[in-house]
């Protein structure tokens, strides 16, 4: 679809006032229920990651240390990788969705409202010093993008604290089976949630069933 198409699947062109209205209406609303979900997925995925955080913290710090209490702190640690990289992924799902409204409302606000959601109005430069200019100041900062770093930051504190709890490594040691199957089973999921979790793009074909409801005699 190109632009021309677009505009005119929308009624812009020729202008059909309700429909384009009603479209931008809609746009808006979508775009609001998006950044809604984003933050209760970023309460959920927190949860399950602080969760893992405590697991593990508990496990290390409890004594006397023994092998079994190795591997259940590194059994942990991977598992808090997988929820931190689910939510990384999840991040930009949301973001694409986020994206996909904002973008429309930037298609169709013009002739509703003018350009109102491209316009942005910023402080004019000014002589306030450093402090009240670049601390306390606003910037321009997508508040997405600073959460998607957080989670890369999170992801190595968990390869960091799963090196910790499978250290010592050495070629010289055994190789130790519930290792490599917990490495392996990471691996393995965070590929699905790669490749297998993809929006599917294409088109849809439906099966459509009636049910038949009345009340018995």
């Amino acid at each position: 679809m190109n632009s021309k198409e677009y505009l005119e699947a929308f009624g812009i062109e020729p202008s059909k006032p309700d429909l384009l209205a009603k479209a931008l209406e809609h746009a808006r609303d979508n775009r609001k229920f998006e950044i809604e979900l984003y933050w209760k997925r970023a309460t959920y995925f927190w949860t399950l990651i602080a969760a893992a955080f405590v697991g593990y913290f508990a496990v290390s710090a409890s004594s006397p240390a023994s092998p079994e209490k190795q591997f259940l702190a590194f059994a942990l640690a991977c598992i808090g990788f997988v929820f931190t990289f689910a939510w990384f992924q999840v991040n930009r799902g949301s973001k694409q969705w986020q994206e996909n409204w904002e973008n429309h409302v930037d298609m169709l606000e013009n002739s509703v409202t003018g350009p109102l959601y491209k316009t942005v109005l910023r402080r004019p430069p000014s002589g306030d010093g450093f402090f009240e200019t670049h601390v306390t100041g606003p910037a321009q900062i997508s508040v997405s993008k600073v959460n998607q770093i957080v989670n890369l930051f999170t992801l190595f504190v968990w390869a960091l604290l799963s090196l910790y709890a499978a250290w010592p490594l050495s070629p010289r040691l055994p190789p130790s089976w519930p290792h490599i199957i917990a490495v392996s089973t990471t691996l393995i999921f965070c590929g699905l949630i790669m490749q297998r979790s993809r929006t599917h793009l294409g088109s849809h074909t439906h099966h459509a069933t009636l049910r038949d409801t009345r009340v018995a005699d």
